[in-house]
Parts: C-alpha cells; sequence; structure tokens
C-alpha cells in the first residue's frame, strides 16, 4: 500500500514538472510571446543600426574555446567588390578540403591523422588541398606536418556551413 502511494506520488509530481515544462514552451514556428527571446540577436542589431548583419559564435573546439563576433553595415558589404571573395569561397567548394576542414576541427591535425582517414585520396591528393586552404586563409601550419583552423575563422566557417542549410 505505502509503495502504491509513493509510486502515485512519484507520478504526480513528474506530471506536474512536465506541465510546467510545456507551459513555458513555444513552437518554433509560432509567433507570440517567444518571439523576443528567440530573436534575442535581431533585436539587438536593430538597436545599433538600422541595416546590417551580425554573426557571432562561441563554441569549444579540440584546440579549445572560440568565441567570435562581427557585425557590419549593410552599405558596407553593397560597397565591397563581392567578386573577391569567390577564390576564398571556391577553396571551400570542394568535398575533401570541407572534410579536412571538419577533421581538423575534431582535433586532427597531423598530416599522418588526415591521410588515414577515409576518402582523403592519395598524399599527394591531401597536400594539394591543405595547400589550397592554406592559401585562402582557411587553415595554417602549425609545425611540420600539422595544421589548424585560424580562430578567427572557425565562427565563419561554421557560419557559411549552416548557412548551406538554410533555415531548417
Amino acid at each position: 500500500m505505502d509503495e502504491d502511494r509513493s509510486v502515485a506520488l512519484q507520478l504526480a509530481e513528474l506530471t506536474r514538472r512536465i506541465e510546467a515544462l510545456e507551459a513555458g514552451r513555444t513552437s518554433p514556428d509560432s509567433p507570440g510571446a517567444g518571439d523576443a527571446g528567440r530573436f534575442w540577436v535581431l533585436e539587438g542589431l536593430k538597436q545599433r543600426t538600422e541595416s546590417g548583419v551580425v554573426y557571432a559564435g562561441a563554441v569549444e573546439t579540440a584546440a579549445g574555446p572560440v568565441e567570435w563576433q562581427i557585425g557590419l553595415g549593410f552599405e558596407q558589404l553593397m560597397d565591397r567588390d563581392w567578386g573577391q571573395a569567390a577564390a576564398s569561397l571556391s577553396a571551400l567548394g570542394n568535398r575533401s578540403r570541407l572534410r579536412i576542414l571538419q577533421a581538423v576541427l575534431a582535433g586532427a591535425n597531423a598530416v599522418a591523422d588526415l591521410s588515414s582517414a577515409e576518402g582523403m585520396g592519395t598524399t599527394g591528393q591531401l597536400y594539394h588541398h591543405l595547400n589550397q586552404l592554406v592559401a585562402h586563409g582557411w587553415l595554417q601550419a602549425s609545425g611540420r606536418g600539422h595544421y589548424g583552423i585560424p580562430a578567427e575563422r572557425v565562427v565563419p566557417l561554421l557560419v557559411i556551413l549552416a548557412a548551406t542549410r538554410g533555415a531548417s
């Protein structure tokens, strides 16, 4: 009898907690009271400028924590020669290079580690891709046969990858 009462009390407590959690949650697609918290970055940007773009990130990588942000005005972006970004973006437009960057970000920074990973190709192909990534600033040599992603490139890289997924 006491055991039944204990189980009933525990069940009632769990039910109360679930209801409290669900009451505070809003659907990502439903407008309403939750929007203020949902669009906190956008609201902060609008307080600082009428027209601009900001991106930021705080990530814990195998090499350590990285925190980075940048904000640019719309006019500043429109005044740039977008064609100058083609080479840097092109360096990322290769499946092997993206896999290399992902592996390096996960902690595989030695050529030996990278070359043993599946799908990296021959050592010559690997060095070709490494050289392209270094030439465009996505990687930097950190010693003989070792590479790392510069801290100021980690968040922009992740933002580019996130942007390829659209709003989903």
